[in-house]
């Protein structure tokens, strides 16, 4: 999947396309049919049955439609196994010519070398990859929200693809929303899954900080993805100007997450079971849980 979705490249995603999913589906197939004992030419037929369910689009962000498109790529991959074991048949080029069609290019497959170049970035907050540079900007600069008078974001356009959800009104859609995503980091510490509740965006604060926003596009940025530039953030608070510029989240390849950042994840996704567990200490774990991750 790692290898597909870089070989569709930031074109394919600039162009509104969800990538876990359009990777996702053939990749799903390949999982299920190598678990499945599937080889050779048997294997890519499951891949080219698996195609025409390769789709999902991130207008769905900020609804239950995101992650249901995800488990319908799944699913399809999984079919697409089952039927070629079953002895169903496909013409093996239309994998090419999909690439082709969404924006990818088939050359740029690589088999050699790791699968995901650079290293894996890991989600350190529970919403968008591209909140997680705005989130951590914000939160450094330990301001009282109570005091933000106007917020003003300079960043490249890339940085901002996937967040289509300006007003949000659920806790779903505060998860691809920028605005909301600088809400909390001023108002919650940690910022958990309870941050991205319908309850959390619903606070008066919280919708007061949403408005406070305006952003403010940078040209000429030299990279590609959201991670492009730098992430600025410029808040009027307390009759004072603060500024907070950020290159890499925690969490990314380069930036990793620290055992404790690691430790309060697990325990925010695992929830009362965190503490039950074989009173697993998780700060100690972070290490294990690391090299599985790698």
């Amino acid at each position: 999947m790692a290898r597909l979705g870089t070989a569709l490249g930031w074109p394919h995603y600039s162009s509104g396309w969800h990538a876990t999913c359009t990777a996702g589906a053939p990749a799903a197939a390949v999982t299920a049919g190598i678990a499945l004992g599937l080889t050779g030419k048997t294997l890519a037929t499951a891949i080219a049955l698996a195609i025409p369910a390769a789709g999902g689009v991130q207008r769905s962000f900020g609804t239950m439609a995101k992650p249901l498109q995800v488990g319908f790529a799944v699913s399809a991959g999984i079919r697409a196994a089952r039927l070629a074991k079953a002895g169903a048949g496909a013409d093996h080029g239309v994998l090419e010519e999909w690439m082709h069609l969404v924006g990818g290019d088939p050359g740029a497959i690589d088999l050699s070398g790791p699968a995901v170049p650079g290293g894996l970035a890991i989600k350190v907050y529970p919403c968008c990859y591209a909140l997680q540079r705005p989130i951590a900007a914000v939160s450094g600069l330990g301001l009282d929200a109570s005091t933000v008078t106007a917020i003003r974001v300079r960043t490249p356009a890339n940085t901002l693809q996937p967040l289509n959800r300006h007003s949000p009104t659920t806790g779903l859609e505060g998860k691809f929303s920028l605005e909301y995503g600088i809400a909390t980091a001023l108002l919650d510490s940690p910022i958990g899954f309870a941050a991205f509740s319908d309850a959390s965006v619903h606070r008066a604060e919280a919708q007061r900080l949403v408005s406070l926003l305006s952003v403010e596009m940078v040209a000429g940025a030299s990279g590609e993805g959201l991670l492009d530039g730098e992430f600025e953030v410029i808040i009027e608070a307390g009759g004072k100007t603060h500024r907070g510029t950020l290159r890499l989240p925690p969490g990314a390849p380069e930036r990793p997450p620290s055992d404790q950042e690691l430790a309060a994840k697990v325990a925010d996704c695992c929830g009362h079971r965190a503490a039950s567990v074989m009173d697993l200490d998780w700060v100690r774990a972070a290490p294990l849980l690391r090299q599985s991750l790698d």
